[in-house]
This record gives C-alpha cells, structure tokens and sequence, in this order.
C-alpha cells in the first residue's frame, strides 16, 4: 500500500514537472514567433522567413485573453451555483 502511494506520487510530479515544461515550450515558442521574430532581421531560412511575415498569431492570444477571461469566470460562476445549489 505504501509502496503504491510512493509510485502515485512520483507519477503525479512526473506529470506536473511535463505539463510545467509543455507550457513552457508553448510559451516560449509563441513569444517567438509573434514578438522575437518580429525584432530580428530579415533572414534566408524558408521556414523563420515564414514566420516573420506572419500577421496572424501576433493578434492570436492577445485577441483570445479576453474569451478566456469571461469562459473562466462563467466556468467559476457555474461551479459556485451548482455547490450551493
């Protein structure tokens, strides 16, 4: 039994320390390609090249924060009314 809590506990940090570097990655990968890419000059790799002439994902996540937003909130609002309910 307290073998198999020790192994639930390793794999749930496992999980936690891999969800915290995916979103790491995530993040660091936008911010490149709507802010750093933007900053840098103009260059000879097809696919860089490509993401530097991208309007797209500079207005992405900023146009998505307030959705986001109102989904959380209405989300939190639902789960207070069912618990109280």
């Amino acid at each position: 039994m307290v073998f198999s809590r020790m192994r639930l506990s390793e794999t749930a940090t496992f999980r936690g320390w891999l969800f915290i570097l995916m979103g790491s990655v995530s993040f660091v990968g936008f911010l490149f390609a709507a802010v750093i890419s933007k900053l840098l000059p103009l260059s000879d790799n097809p696919i860089i090249s490509a993401i530097q002439n991208d309007r797209y994902y500079c207005f992405l996540v900023p146009l998505t924060l307030p959705i986001l937003v109102s989904a959380v909130y209405f989300h939190w609002l639902s789960m207070k009314m069912f618990k109280h309910a």
